[in-house]
């Protein structure tokens, strides 16, 4: 099925961006990372396309096509989500989450657990996640420290193409890979995202719910599968082997050539991922 707008517009009056590739089989509803937007899930949607799957993918508030949070306003991202599931009628999900979009399914699981017919994480963040609780550290490693530092330089300067540079070595080649190891429309649509993003410039904590699901991670119900590219930053790693661990489905999996963008650089991999996961063949 071809892909259709369907924007959204909320209790709040905000209109969200979304896309919808209608079909009569099971939802599935696409997250994007923090340096993506609904933009990113485009090339997934077309390698499932003829499968019947009823795919949904939106930009956040602040990203892509969405408006930026206004002065004052008191919704998170978990209840915009919630509302996009309500007036599309999506029905029960199963919810794949990459980065940023990866806690937002979880914090979805755990609140709405009968909205959520399964997960897919990502290279996912977990909200409240911290190393106070864990025997290690986040420490940067050689290859990410460098780059975060110049970041902060770029980003103080207001330097928009340095910015962008250095974030798709980070987020999209993988620190510890060379720079430009991924070339051709996936790294130029990652520079258009993030510069709609740094244009935007909405702080860190807007949207956020405020829940703490690191410590509840384990009264997850439904089934996830847990994954994480082998070229993503090292000191990220544990954090997501640690998040598969607490939710205790299974050690989850590692995604060999790929760094924290997976559905951008390996669209097939990462639609046999969502095949597995609808079909309930990993989890």
């Amino acid at each position: 099925m071809s892909a259709v707008r369907v924007d959204v517009t909320l209790s709040d009056g905000a209109t969200l961006a979304v896309t919808r590739w209608p079909g009569e089989g099971p939802a599935v509803v696409l997250l994007h990372a923090g340096v993506a937007d609904r933009r990113s899930w485009t090339a997934v949607a077309d390698e499932l396309a003829g499968e019947g799957l009823d795919l949904v993918a939106y930009d956040r508030r602040g990203f892509g096509e969405s408006p930026a949070h206004a002065e004052g306003s008191e919704a998170t991202h978990l209840g915009d989500l919630v509302e996009v599931i309500d007036r599309l009628d999506v029905g029960r999900a199963v919810v794949v989450g990459n980065s940023m979009g990866g806690a937002l399914a979880l914090d979805l699981a755990l609140t709405e657990p009968t909205r959520v017919a399964a997960v897919l994480l990502i290279g996912a963040a977990v909200s409240g996640m911290t190393d106070d609780d864990t025997p290690f550290d986040w420490t940067p490693d050689p290859a990410t420290g460098p780059l975060m530092e110049a970041l902060d330089e770029a980003s103080g300067s207001g330097d928009v193409d340095a910015q962008v540079g250095l974030l798709a070595h980070l987020w999209l080649d993988g620190p510890t890979s060379d720079v430009g190891r991924v070339t051709g429309a996936p790294r130029e649509l990652f520079a258009r995202m993030n510069e709609r993003i740094l244009e935007v410039d909405a702080a860190d904590d807007a949207g956020d719910a405020g829940l703490d699901a690191w410590t509840r991670l384990g009264a997850v119900e439904a089934p996830v599968l847990a994954t994480w590219g082998a070229l993503d930053i090292p000191a990220d790693e544990p954090f997501y082997a640690e998040t598969a661990r607490r939710i205790g489905q299974g050690p989850g999996r590692v995604l060999p050539g790929v760094a924290h963008l997976p559905g951008l650089e390996q669209p097939a991999l990462v639609a046999d991922l969502v095949r597995e996961v609808v079909h309930g063949r990993a989890v």
